[in-house]
């Protein structure tokens, strides 16, 4: 089974290399999708640069919107999602969220940061429903529909739709990884924004789930 990785970027040239060089060289991926969402920097140049597929979306519309253009085009029969923020991502990290779906041991993995920062760490530790980094069997997402309109939560929206199908998560670790804070992508006053609106949206799609 070949697995594609799906990078949704909205505005990442400084971080993106960071997640795609890792991903060099590993035999089971057979494609990566970068999709830029309505970026206005050189997120797309940068991904070209390492010989990634790049969708370049006219304008933003939004986390999930952006994994749904990458999946509509991904050619595997498995499914890697992955944020385009990552700080410490290894090739191991890698292997170790494709394994258990290639080898059929489960369904779905969710990685969760472990010992890389406190604030990222305990945030997956208290919601791990939250994780951008998740490998699934591309089939199992055909019933799913709310990839649009529950923005930052889609992560959450995918954790219920396999709860609700009774899909195999298996958590995996994801030793001294985390991910760039959006106060430091955008400032404190801009990235508090951001926070609470991703907060809402999260907290919207766990109450449709309950």
């Amino acid at each position: 089974m070949s697995v594609s990785v799906v990078i949704p970027a909205y505005n990442e040239e400084k971080y993106i290399s960071n997640v795609l060089a890792p991903l060099q060289g590993i035999e089971e991926i057979c494609e990566i999708i970068v999709v830029s969402d309505g970026s206005a920097d050189h997120t797309a140049v940068e991904a070209l640069k390492w010989s990634a597929a790049v969708i370049e979306l006219p304008e933003n519309i939004g986390k999930g919107g952006a994994m749904l253009a990458g999946l509509q085009q991904a050619q595997g029969e498995i499914i890697l999602f992955l944020d385009a923020d990552l700080i410490g991502l290894k090739p191991e990290h890698i292997r170790d969220l494709i394994a258990p779906v290639l080898n059929k041991e489960a369904d779905m993995t969710l990685g969760l940061f472990d010992s890389g920062r406190i604030r990222t760490d305990l945030a997956q530790l208290l919601a791990p429903s939250l994780s951008g980094q998740r490998c699934i069997r591309k089939e199992l997402l055909d019933g799913f529909d709310e990839w649009v309109n529950c923005g930052f939560g889609v992560e959450t929206a995918l954790t219920n739709y396999a709860l609700n199908k009774n899909l195999r998560i298996q958590q995996v670790r994801l030793a001294e990884m985390t991910h760039v804070m959006k106060e430091e992508k955008y400032g404190l006053v801009r990235g508090l924004a951001y926070r609470m609106k991703m907060y809402w949206q999260i907290v919207r799609n766990l109450r449709r789930g309950a």
